[in-house]
């Protein structure tokens, strides 16, 4: 077993496919659907915690990979982590947007600004 592969708690193929791929679109899905609700960010951690389980136990399941890897279980996590705090992000700026146009603008793919007024005041 390779040192990344040790790391990860599996072959590094399984996964990129299973944790990055599959679990990573549903952590985005998940970011989306927190930010559409209007939930607070702290609540993508124990989804995040949920889903690197799940992935895990995927993992052991139809790869071999090592059940109680704790480096893996991390790694994994903090991978979902990032997917939906990325997805959570893009969705509240894209929401403060188009759900306040006349007080926000786009401020990069990220963020938001109050919109400028015309007036030289």
């Amino acid at each position: 077993m390779t040192p990344i592969e040790a790391l990860l708690g599996g072959p590094v193929p399984s996964f990129v496919g299973m944790t990055i791929v599959l679990f990573g679109a549903a952590a985005a899905m998940t970011g989306q659907a927190l930010a559409r609700n209007w939930r607070g960010v702290w609540q993508l951690l124990p989804y995040a915690l949920l889903l690197a389980g799940g992935d895990r136990f995927l993992l052991f399941a139809l790869f071999g990979a090592e059940l109680l890897s704790i480096t893996g279980y991390l790694v994994a996590a903090a991978v979902l982590l990032a997917f939906a705090g990325l997805a959570f992000r893009v969705t509240q700026a894209r929401r403060m947007i188009s759900q306040y146009p006349w007080l926000y603008e786009r401020a990069g793919l990220f963020g938001w600004r109050e919109r400028r007024t015309g007036s030289g005041a």
